[in-house]
């Protein structure tokens, strides 16, 4: 239903704030009148539907609702020409992991966020939640073939870097690989990336662990990362 209609839910004041700022994305705000009243310079001259808490309970999957819900158009993004850092998520499954990525992505300066393979849907209440009003910041794509998504990576230019626990390359020693335009290949939650997809990277880059811990999850090594990539290129 959501693909069909092409609409979508943002939950929460920094999501409906968020989702305010792209002009002609918001096609209705529900609010309880609490939330209405407290966000009314956020909400506006937006077309607001005032509704009784146990309609927004049903307009929200959160535990405790806060009380906005915005209806959404889906966002027509589009492709920047030049990127000089992307992330691309193969086979992410977990919206609330999603949604932590996109939102690193945002903060790291990232240009772009490719949803590859069997990645969740953007569009996911949970993933919009999690990514904390970054959905709207950052162009998102959808590959379903993750190959793909790192041939067009490489043919725009960039270098693609697979997270990779057994990479050769070790991170804290990817300085000069980390200056040039990079694309950043993160696998799935659980198994990580199969080696026929880290195989077709330019480099496998692994975070080195210091201390006892098996491994870090991916929201974790997607920030070291992604952040790694954007103090080299401050410093070029």
């Amino acid at each position: 239903m959501r693909t069909e209609r092409r609409l979508f839910l943002a939950d929460g004041p920094k999501a409906v704030e968020g989702a305010l700022a792209v002009p002609g994305c918001v096609v209705e705000v529900f609010a309880t009148p609490a939330a209405a009243q407290q966000h009314d310079v956020l909400l506006g001259t937006a077309p607001v539907t005032l509704v009784d808490e146990r309609a927004m309970s049903s307009l929200s999957d959160s535990v405790t609702p806060a009380g906005l819900v915005a209806v959404c158009r889906f966002l027509d993004n589009e492709r920047i020409p030049t990127p000089l850092l992307m992330t691309i998520c193969a086979d992410v499954r977990d919206p609330g992991n999603a949604g932590t990525v996109i939102r690193t992505s945002d903060a790291a300066g990232a240009d772009c966020v490719v949803l590859a393979g069997d990645s969740v849907d953007p569009y996911n209440p949970k993933t919009v939640r999690a990514s904390v009003g970054s959905l709207f910041h950052v162009p998102i794509e959808v590959e379903r073939d993750a190959a793909t998504a790192v041939r067009r990576a490489q043919i725009a230019g960039l270098t693609v870097l697979a997270a990779d626990g057994e990479g050769e390359v070790d991170l804290f020693a990817a300085d000069e690989l980390l200056t040039r335009p990079t694309a950043w290949l993160f696998g799935n939650e659980a198994w990580g990336l199969p080696p026929e997809l880290a195989e077709l990277a330019d480099h496998r880059v692994r975070i080195p662990i210091l201390g006892a811990a098996e491994s870090l999850n991916l929201a974790t090594a997607a920030a070291v990362c992604l952040y790694a990539s954007a103090r080299a290129m401050m410093n070029v």
